[in-house]
């Protein structure tokens, strides 16, 4: 096979250009995630460039880097331009995320000049493959070179530099130049190292590249995602083929080692969530794979859990008047750093915020409207950066809520007839309460468009308490309530009249 990958009938390849989103897409449906290095491209920007084919070069690193994973964990991307003097895009720990990533890519200017790639190598071992710069010392580390294949100065002794340094080099040509020099450049063995292509044809050997380089950066990795307070999973490359063949895992609190747990995963499985976990603790997670019942070195990960984030769980509202109400929830876990309590009348009011402090799980809201239906939404702050929150309506009562002049007409022994004039608003209904001697109270409920009851299974003789309250959408009115005396069966009819007393408690308790 020659090492030259020449794209030269050009007819050909007119008709194969139909087939490039297939092509580029191969590559880039899985991310890649169990890969780690310092993936530097060098890139000519100088005059000899066309600004079509800088544009050309700029997609095809695109493309290239699509499916893999960035981040200070995975594959770092660094960038550094040829012309007359070396000029860095962006170092290695510039962009860590995949979209800022490409962002930068796209964005980025030609910078013409002269074509001193020498500079720009030795900027490159120098400058660039430094911990300053973001390189990390104990991962793969590859350079990519992208040119045109013309270079004014020397190039040999920077090329055997960074050789020695540990850096696999790739060199992309498009089409012109010398290629025993580029030849000669290329990391060993060449055939898998330097490729020769057309600006307009990048695309056909973007996946080979990126699995060449994948070769290289391609890490046996445990890793763990999705952490919670109780739970995370764990994600490894396929590392097993046998139908025999299985994965044992165990981990433990590093704090309570006699703890260990563990479970098996079949050969098929290449993820599992470990659940029931302790929240703000660290386990050492160990996955061994099992061949033929003989144990292979294992992969290690030591993996924290995020804090307990359970608040709030549950609010309550409470206390409502007229132009306040109490809110509370639970449960309140020392990690939470504040609450946000948001409030609007629904539906869609202008909302007013309430901060309290981690330690409370209580405040009241007041200057509120009455007769009015709000949402209460409380937020936990998390020390973590996290947040977590949770809604409830409130009701506010209506300022005009007292029933009038409550009076009782055909009191008989056993027997009185209620009656009263109607509360103001919107009244849904009545509630009549009796409170009897030795017997238990009773409760009758009538229409808003009833105004007296008649009330039975008195005692002869006895004080009876009657209270009469209205109800309301959002909740109860006030109540008023009265004493009536039941006469004897063979005394004069009798009424003690008390004098009217009214008050307002919260609704299971308003009477």
């Amino acid at each position: 096979m020659l090492a030259l990958r020449a794209i030269c009938l050009q007819s050909l390849l007119r008709v194969a250009w139909i087939f490039q989103s297939s092509v580029l897409s191969t590559g880039a449906e899985h991310s890649i995630q169990d890969a780690e290095g310092d993936l530097l491209f060098l890139m000519d920007g100088s005059g000899s460039i066309l600004p079509y084919e800088f544009t050309r070069l700029k997609e095809f690193v695109v493309d290239l880097l699509t499916p893999f994973t960035i981040g200070a964990s995975d594959v770092q991307v660094g960038f550094l331009h040829i012309s007359d003097d070396p000029v860095v895009e962006f170092p290695f720990n510039k962009y860590m995320s995949d979209t800022a990533v490409q962002w930068a890519l796209l964005n980025m200017k030609q910078k013409l000049g002269d074509t001193n790639t020498g500079k720009a190598l030795s900027h490159a071992k120098d400058t660039m493959f430094t911990q300053k710069a973001g390189a990390r010392p104990d991962v793969p580390k590859v350079l990519v070179w992208l040119t045109d294949g013309v270079s004014s100065d020397d190039i040999s002794q920077p090329i055997q530099l960074l050789k020695e340094l540990g850096v696999t080099i790739f060199v992309v040509s498009t089409g012109r130049g010398n290629y025993i020099e580029l030849k000669a450049a290329a990391s060993e063995p060449s055939e898998s190292h330097l490729y020769y292509v057309d600006p307009d044809d990048m695309y056909v050997i973007t996946e080979e590249l990126r699995n060449e380089i994948l070769e290289i950066i391609q890490v046996k990795k445990l890793r763990a995602l999705d952490i919670t307070a109780s739970s995370f999973r764990l994600v490894w490359p396929k590392l097993l083929s046998s139908d025999t063949d299985y994965y044992l895992i165990e981990y433990t609190p590093l704090v309570e080692s006699q703890r260990k747990s563990w479970k098996t995963v079949t050969v098929d499985e290449t993820s599992v969530v470990l659940r029931q976990l302790f929240p703000e603790t660290t386990y050492e997670v160990k996955l061994t794979p099992i061949h033929d019942n003989n144990y292979n070195k294992p992969l290690v990960i030591k993996v924290t859990t995020l804090q307990d984030e359970t608040s709030p769980q549950i609010i309550v509202i409470s206390e409502s008047r007229p132009r306040s109400f109490h809110v509370s929830w639970a449960p309140t876990p020392h990690s939470v750093v504040s609450y946000e309590v948001v409030y609007g009348v629904l539906p869609g009011g202008e909302p007013s915020l309430l901060t309290i402090d981690g330690n409370q799980n209580t405040t009241v809201v007041n200057n509120l409207e009455p007769n009015t239906t709000y949402l209460v939404t409380v937020s936990a702050l998390y020390q973590s950066g996290r947040t977590k929150a949770l809604s409830a309506k409130a009701c506010t009562q209506d300022v005009n809520s007292k029933v009038k002049d409550l009076k009782f007409i055909d009191i008989g022994p056993t027997s009185v007839t209620a009656s009263w004039d109607p509360a103001r608003g919107r009244v849904l209904q009545y509630r009549v309460r009796c409170t009897r001697q030795q017997r238990s109270p009773s409760v009758r409920t009538v229409p808003a468009q009833v105004r007296n009851v008649l009330l039975t299974d008195l005692i002869p003789g006895t004080d009876n308490r009657i209270c009469v309250k209205a109800v309301y959408r959002n909740g109860t009115g006030r109540g008023l309530c009265r004493t009536a005396r039941t006469p004897q069966r063979r005394d004069s009819l009798s009424l003690e009249t008390q004098s009217t007393k009214s008050f307002c408690i919260q609704d299971h308790r308003c009477w």
